[in-house]
């Protein structure tokens, strides 16, 4: 395999850094005049994760195409880190924020949206009874919530290199072995070590071990883990998970939010999993705020069973906007009209056809690289084969690398999730997109092997 000269990552890093500030004159404006009332002159920190001197301003976005402030049109492989899986303002999905805008945004009353996205959820995911919130957050920290009430126990287990928002007892890693906060985490209100079990994803043997201590409510996972890369369970694993969690009367919790690339069911639907509760979020609102939880009918009576009618507004499990009446209006079309058979059939070939590029050029200029594919989610790693541990993944990751590659891409079109070299297809996607994006590889894998 090739072997990538560290000098020629500087060299090139310059040169881009040089073409983006040449490009993004009005971005700069902007962004300078932004530090003097935003923290780093962002709305949100992360923000600044964006490649290049200074982040790209935002004019418009529209299917699977975004245009910043100095008038670049980039394919957007981002897409919102999933939150516009759907494309940027779907039509339909459009239309109904609108109707309902204008007849009404929040209420804290019912409407026939939620019984209709209630009965998709149903349909889609087979758990009989949902509740909703504003984010995927919110839904896994109610259900870490109830677990712990229902069961009687006081810890959770997650995958290491897991990612379910910023749930605080997730927020943690394997580290030496043992479970600490993790790098970065503000302010943890307690040890982790004292609320969150830990294990690798396809570790069985440790999976077995953590949770035959009996104190776990609910094992919360990602049936894949993909916020540090893809990284794929074996044959066999969620199985022995399920029977696992059975045995030792633990609450089986699956988090579908980026899983849901999968096809219509995400990866539940895909691999016939049986959760006790799913959790997801972002995608499922068309670009709107949503998170959404549901249970089997067994878990369903055990938590109305220690609800407490008279306070369930103020026992830590809701929020005065939680399904919200235009929330619900934006699910509804989404589900129903947008993310729908027809579009994963789509969105998946893309996928396929994404994979089948990179893999192509890595082959052909001798990387000692990688790439896997979930569903119309795809990713390549700096490694020669696949990671098989969140850790494994974690050592495979180069900043330099990663920094030269956004860029590079950015600067001939193509926006790739700022965290990791991820690229989703929407319904809007085409393989025009896809193939813009396969030649620059291979442009950046040329420059980097001089083949």
């Amino acid at each position: 395999m090739t072997e990538i000269d560290r000098g020629l990552i500087a060299q090139l890093m310059e040169r881009e850094q040089a073409r983006f500030a040449a490009s993004h004159p009005e971005s700069r404006r902007l962004h300078e005049r932004a530090a003097g009332s935003l923290l780093s002159g962002v709305p949100m920190n992360w923000m600044t994760r964006w490649p290049g001197e200074f982040p790209v301003f935002l004019a418009s976005a529209e299917g699977a195409e975004v245009t910043d402030v100095d008038g670049n049109v980039y394919a957007d492989l981002c897409l919102g880190d999933t939150g516009a899986m759907t494309g940027h303002s779907p039509p339909a999905t459009v239309e109904a924020v609108q109707s309902r805008a204008a007849r009404g945004i929040t209420a804290m009353l019912p409407t026939e949206d939620a019984l209709v996205v209630g009965e998709e959820m149903k349909r889609r995911f087979g758990l009989p009874d949902w509740q909703f919130t504003l984010s995927a957050t919110d839904a896994n920290r109610f259900v870490i919530r109830l677990a712990r009430e229902i069961t009687g126990r006081p810890k959770i287990l997650v995958h290491n290199h897991c990612y379910h928002g910023s749930a605080d007892e997730t927020v943690a890693g394997l580290i030496d072995g043992e479970v600490r906060p993790r790098e970065g985490n503000v302010g943890p209100p307690v040890d982790p070590a004292e609320t969150t079990r830990i294990v690798e994803i396809n570790d069985l043997e440790g999976l077995e071990r953590e949770l035959r201590h009996g104190d776990v409510a609910c094992a919360l996972v990602e049936p894949a883990l993909t916020n540090i890369g893809i990284v794929l369970a074996d044959d066999g694993y969620h199985q022995r998970l399920r029977d696992l969690t059975r045995e030792t009367d633990t609450l089986l919790v699956i988090d579908e939010t980026h899983t849901l690339c999968c096809g219509p069911g995400g990866y539940t639907g895909v691999a016939g999993l049986e959760p006790d509760v799913l959790t997801i979020g972002k995608p499922i609102g068309g670009g709107v705020p949503i998170g959404a939880y549901g249970f089997t009918a067994e878990v369903a009576e055990r938590i109305l069973a220690h609800t407490v009618a008279g306070a369930a507004d103020v026992g830590g499990v809701g929020g005065t906007l939680a399904g919200n009446a235009l929330s619900l209006a934006a699910a509804r079309a989404t589900l129903t009209e947008v993310l729908t058979d027809e579009a994963f059939e789509h969105m998946i070939a893309l996928g396929e056809r994404f994979e089948a590029g990179v893999a192509g050029a890595i082959t052909e200029r001798g990387l000692p690289w990688s790439v896997t594919r979930l569903g119309c989610r795809a990713e390549y790693m700096f490694s020669p084969r696949p990671p098989h541990t969140g850790a494994e993944a974690a050592a495979a990751m180069d900043s330099e690398l990663d920094a030269l590659l956004h860029l590079y891409m950015l600067n001939r079109g193509i926006l790739l999730t700022p965290f990791h070299m991820m690229a989703l297809m929407s319904p809007a996607t085409t393989d025009a997109h896809v193939d813009r994006h396969t030649e620059a590889f291979a442009e950046a894998a040329g420059e980097l092997t001089g083949v």
